[in-house]
């Protein structure tokens, strides 16, 4: 199982064409900046879940507004993109060249 839990949409992408390497990695570069995001706000919610249930269980008042929960998940989302690792960049471009290579087959 992959440690990415996110779905890449790749609906824009014309399978067929891509034949070389190259080709895969342009794409990935392409849908690299949307995946990053994707993946942070996955993260910001886990985080979210988790900081609600601390606060809860110390007696605090937690915030479940939705539309905080949703700016705060938002938030990390553009901040992973911005700040991931170049390690971090490169895992998740070699995943979705994986999931290319799936999807064409």
């Amino acid at each position: 199982m992959s440690k990415f839990q996110i779905e890449i949409d790749f609906s824009s992408v014309d399978l067929a064409s891509l034949e070389t390497e190259e080709d895969f990695q342009r794409e990935a570069k392409n849908l690299l900046p949307k995946a990053l995001v994707k993946l942070g706000e996955s993260v910001g919610e886990e985080t979210w879940e988790e900081l609600q249930n601390k606060l809860k269980a110390q007696g605090m008042k937690v915030n479940s507004s939705p539309s905080e929960k949703r700016k705060f998940i938002q938030e990390t989302g553009r901040t992973y993109q911005r700040k991931a690792s170049n390690r971090e960049r490169q895992e998740l471009e070699d995943y979705i060249i994986e999931q290319l290579r799936q999807k064409q087959r």
